[in-house]
């Protein structure tokens, strides 16, 4: 892996925009990026130097600092349109990871963003699709995207959400509909009556090696993916979110 990969998770924010709820929204993904590298196990608030940025740290095992919830208090205060709260892994270069929600009230857009860099990633795609699958649990997003740095250009469809490794959207998507994916997950929930259903799919384009923008088949196979999809109405429009 020789590029950073991002995971974009675009939603409606269901709740209130306190802090406290948005911090702990961010420690539920936080406990399954764990599992992708070592360099993911700790996390701080981002300051305006690298000093500043070290100071506090954002999780314990289970739960929030309270510091850290002071400091994005007293940042954060009188502002509500948008919310944003950054934290990262305390790492540089190949180690270092970022992640942000810019929180907006519905019906406006919100945007979680995780970066990372190669060694804050794993190669391994059923890892990498469990934290798609966590952040579908705990947001019920629009869609969430896996791509590697530079697919951007590369994408089939400008205006529209790219497939990249792996794409989630909130539909039941079978292999018929899409047969050049590699691998379809399954995303469960819960409906009103308590009782288990799919409520979204993981399209995944490659499952034999990390997605590369600089390896054609790969590219090739994404936008065969992002044509098939569009050609069914299940890629939506920026615009339409």
């Amino acid at each position: 892996m020789k590029h950073a990969y991002d995971i974009s998770i675009s939603l409606r924010h269901a709740g209130d925009l306190s802090v406290s709820i948005l911090v702990e929204e961010l420690r539920l993904l936080v406990v399954e990026l764990q599992k992708l590298s070592p360099s993911l196990h700790e996390w701080l608030l981002t300051g305006d130097t690298r000093d500043s940025a070290l100071l506090y740290g954002v999780f314990t095992c289970a739960s929030t600092t309270t510091s850290s919830l002071s400091v994005l208090e007293n940042r954060l205060k009188g502002g509500i349109d948008p919310r944003i709260i950054s934290i990262w892994n305390g790492k540089e270069g190949h180690a270092a990871a970022s992640l942000r929600i810019m929180a907006r009230p519905a019906p406006h857009l919100s945007l979680v963003t995780f970066v990372g860099r190669p060694r804050s990633f794993s190669s391994d795609w059923n890892m990498v699709a469990n934290v798609v699958a966590r952040s579908a649990g705990i947001w019920a997003p629009h869609y969430v995207s896996v791509q590697s740095n530079g697919y951007w250009e590369h994408k089939a469809f400008k205006d529209r959400p790219g497939v990249g490794w792996m794409l989630y959207l909130p539909e039941v998507v079978i292999l018929k509909q899409v047969p050049e994916a590699a691998a379809l997950v399954p995303v469960m929930g819960k409906d009103a009556k308590g009782k288990d259903k799919q409520i979204g799919t993981i399209i995944v384009s490659v499952t034999d090696a990390p997605f590369s923008d600089e390896n054609p088949e790969h590219v090739k196979i994404a936008n065969a993916i992002e044509v098939r999809l569009v050609d069914q109405d299940l890629l939506p429009r920026y615009a339409d979110l």
